[in-house]
């Protein structure tokens, strides 16, 4: 346990390993954006998300 979720760079697939087991290709953690409450834009975002 403790493992964190990396998404690959190239193919976009989430894997626990350091290499993307599909393409090969190296893996980047997948850590969220930092929320801020001063976000001049996250009203827009949440407006698109909404469709």
């Amino acid at each position: 346990m403790g493992q964190k979720i990396r998404k690959c760079k190239n193919c976009g697939r989430y894997t626990l390993r350091e290499k993307c087991p599909v393409c090969g290709g190296v893996t980047l953690p997948a850590i969220p954006a930092r929320f801020s409450p001063q976000d001049p834009y996250g009203k827009y975002r949440r407006l698109a998300k909404k469709g």
